[in-house]
């Protein structure tokens, strides 16, 4: 969903960095490289050239171009970009630069931070991996260059669903690598709970298949450790349920009601049953307003009776919908690039005073946001070491989120850090790492809480020369 029909609906699921990838089947393995292997000196771009069956496009080429999707990172320009379409050109692009530039992957290209786009280095632009087949039982196959919204589609037809965010052009790979909160994540869990295996190269150029039974410690790190991270991924496999009917809804809120509106969801969220996922955003100006959405897995009678616990809105939408029409409802209208700087912070309990969250925005420019995700339900069914995603026992994930023209995004960076640190006294200093924060104090134990040293220890052991580094990689 763009973020303009997001807020107009009030309807989010989380939407990740894109900095993985896409399709192939797994050799055998060979024996990580020691770091007296790694060469030295500029890639060779000619020799990359002659191995991939896709495209290497370098930065002085006729129709270079790089765009992320938030345009404050334009000025991040890889010296190359592949344009990959099969696995072994993955793996030539590891081999070509391993130890001579930076290497990362983009899928969908929303890093919050960018790092989809390695300056002076190689983009594995993994867009030409997108295959998605539809398995038979209840699995799916989909190449992680594949978008949220041609996952939701192929499925729909099948009569599946697999619990995702809903912005249609975010990546596969980079969502459920962070994750993967969505609209479905308290009745189906998070989309890395999905993973059934995952296929990765590795930083030696080694293809590797990773599931529960199969490198299972970086099974376990794929699962919410952070796109970027560990090795690129080729190919997805998920678990898939039937596609529920739902009934949407959205509650709007005037001006000076947010604090009471906030603090009544939070009581409401934590009782509801797991059918029910919400959320709040928060909107700046002189006196906030808000709007409470979200979605019920159920008849619109059942969710009228939960609404109705709710403080009175000004407005109030209340629609059952089949699956297919709930993604579109999510997704709203054409997608178009936007300018912005953002944050994040996990909540674990209510906040006692709502109105001092609320109060970070007074003031503030309209475009200004706090966005916050219920979570629980079947996120917590998992303990928070289950997985690499820590945030299992948290109540909500709040999305801070500031539109902003590119030159003036240093600035609204100061804006940003003022309010996310106020918001870290209020709930604590944990974040979510599918909206990376370039900025973010005290980063990695804030996205990885007590799952930050058995992090470091996967990449260590698959990625002991720093392959895949950026400035907020898991590495000792």
């Amino acid at each position: 969903m763009d973020r303009r029909r997001f807020l107009k609906v009030a309807g989010l699921a989380g939407a990740g960095a894109a900095l993985a990838a896409c399709t192939s089947s797994p050799t055998s393995p060979v024996p990580p490289p020691s770091s007296s292997s790694v060469p030295s000196g500029p890639p060779d771009w000619t020799a990359l050239r002659s191995r991939l069956s896709g495209r290497l496009v370098l930065a002085g080429d006729d129709g270079f171009a790089y765009q992320g999707f938030n345009p404050v990172w334009d000025a991040r320009k890889p010296a190359a970009v592949a344009k990959v379409t099969s696995a072994a050109d993955v793996q030539a692009c590891v081999e070509a630069v391993r130890g001579r530039a930076a290497v990362a992957a983009r899928s969908g290209g929303h890093s919050y931070a960018g790092y989809s786009s390695p300056p002076g280095g190689l983009q594995v632009d993994l867009r030409g991996m997108a295959g998605i087949e539809v398995l038979p039982g209840d699995q799916v196959r989909i190449g992680s260059g594949a978008a949220l919204g041609d996952v939701s589609r192929t499925l729909v037809a099948s009569g599946r669903c697999l619990p995702t965010g809903t912005c249609p052009s975010v990546g596969i790979a980079g969502l459920t690598l962070g994750g993967g909160i969505g609209v479905l994540s308290r009745k189906y869990g998070l989309t890395c709970d999905h993973l059934v295996s995952a296929t990765v190269v590795t930083a030696s150029g080694e293809l590797v298949t990773t599931s529960a039974q199969q490198e299972p410690d970086l099974f376990w790190a794929l699962r919410g450790g952070g796109g970027g991270n560990f090795g690129i991924v080729t190919e997805f496999v998920f678990s898939t349920v039937p596609a529920p009917d739902v009934t949407v809804f959205s509650l709007s809120y005037p001006a000076g009601a947010a604090a009471d509106a906030l603090g009544a969801w939070q009581a409401w969220i934590a009782k509801a049953p797991n059918e029910l996922w919400s959320n709040v955003v928060v909107r700046g100006g002189a006196q906030p307003s808000c709007r409470i959405g979200g979605c019920f897995v159920g008849p619109t009678g059942a969710l009228t009776s939960l609404v109705n616990q709710l403080p009175a809105p000004a407005q109030r939408f209340v629609q059952a919908q089949t699956y297919a029409e709930a993604t579109q409802y999510f997704a709203g209208g054409p997608i178009t690039r936007e300018s912005a700087v953002a944050s994040s912070r996990v909540v674990g309990e209510p906040i006692s005073d709502p109105a001092k969250a609320v109060d970070l925005l007074a003031g503030q420019s309209e475009e200004t946001y706090l966005m916050f995700d219920g979570l629980r339900g079947a996120v917590a069914d998992a303990a928070p070491d289950a997985t690499a995603f820590p945030h299992r026992k948290a109540l909500a994930n709040v999305q801070i989120y500031l539109k902003t023209p590119p030159e003036a995004a240093e600035q609204a960076r100061g804006t940003l850090a003022t309010i996310r640190d106020g918001l870290g006294a209020l709930v604590g200093d944990a974040g979510y790492v599918n909206y990376i924060d370039p900025q973010m104090p005290r980063w990695a134990q804030a996205y990885y809480g007590g799952n930050l040293a058995r992090l470091q220890d996967v990449a260590a052991e698959y990625d002991p020369d720093h392959v895949f580094t950026f400035a907020q990689a898991v590495s000792r």
